[in-house]
């Protein structure tokens, strides 16, 4: 419930730079299904010892790869696993812990979008078959939860797996960094599609007057291109594209700005839970 398959359609986008510099990133639609089923019966019975080919020969790599992106918003669990009794992803360590299973000789690393919970929550919910928010959380309050604990669950399980985080929120702010550490590129390369998500949020003429100015400043770095970012945003936003409306019987306004407090505290906090590379504006 973040950006609904965008970074990865991106790099997806750029596949042949990314092949050049030894990185595989194929359709999601050649391996989801495939490692749902495995995830599935990994938690009935246990992987097969063929699960890494299996999962190689879907992808079909000309060669093996240096580096295999895969994507999923299921990786970790459906919308029904997302919450329940307050605990954000219960099934987070089992569900990686397949993953190193899958991959038992290769370094896996573990990249995840946060959202403000106030938003994530709903969305979330809407995607299930419960009949209340209060049925889904199990009647925990919304603001005891903290994206933090399941990270640290994460960190005290694997030690050694590099894991990064960012917001969602920030997406439009650090789009081209969060494409380039996915990828393994160092911080100079050009991809295509790194201002995409801008013209989904930025007016028409805002996005033309963005583009000459990076045209016309072409050896900017990430920083001043953040900078940039973030004053045409000011100026040029789409309000309408950005404005969320959240309506959950019994929510009410302090309620949702009780919960984003505690969210960018929570961000705070995930900053400093050592291993975690923390992608920020």
């Amino acid at each position: 419930m973040t950006d609904e398959d965008r970074l990865i359609d991106c790099l997806v986008g750029n596949r042949d730079l990314l092949a050049k510099n030894g990185a595989e990133v194929p359709s999601p639609g050649l391996y989801r299904k495939l490692i749902r089923g495995l995830l599935r019966n990994a938690a009935k019975t246990s992987l097969g010892e063929d699960a890494r080919d299996l999962v190689m020969d879907a992808v079909a790599p000309t060669q093996e790869p240096e580096r295999l992106i895969l994507s999923g918003p299921s990786f970790l669990g459906t919308p029904k696993m997302a919450a329940g009794g307050g605990t954000l992803y219960s099934s987070a360590e089992a569900r990686l812990g397949y993953f190193h299973q899958m991959f038992p000789h290769d370094r896996i690393e573990f990249f995840f979008s946060i959202r403000n919970l106030a938003s994530f929550l709903p969305a979330m919910y809407e995607a299930t078959n419960f009949t209340s928010m209060s049925e889904f959380l199990r009647g925990i309050d919304p603001v005891e939860i903290r994206w933090s604990d399941m990270i640290l669950r994460l960190r005290a399980s694997y030690h050694d797996m590099p894991i990064t985080i960012w917001c969602n929120e920030d997406t439009p702010l650090i789009w081209a960094e969060i494409l380039r550490e996915m990828a393994g590129l160092d911080s100079m390369a050009v991809l295509d599609g790194e201002f995409a998500l801008l013209e989904e949020i930025m007016s028409e003429p805002g996005m033309e007057r963005f583009k000459a100015y990076v045209a016309s400043h072409p050896n900017m770095t990430e920083v001043q291109k953040r900078r940039v970012i973030a004053a045409f945003l000011d100026k040029f936003a789409d309000d309408d594209a950005i404005e969320e409306e959240l309506d959950v019987p019994g929510w009410t306004e302090e309620l949702v700005d009780r919960m984003t407090e505690f969210y960018d505290e929570d961000v705070f906090a995930i900053q400093r839970i050592p291993g975690v590379n923390m992608i920020t504006p």
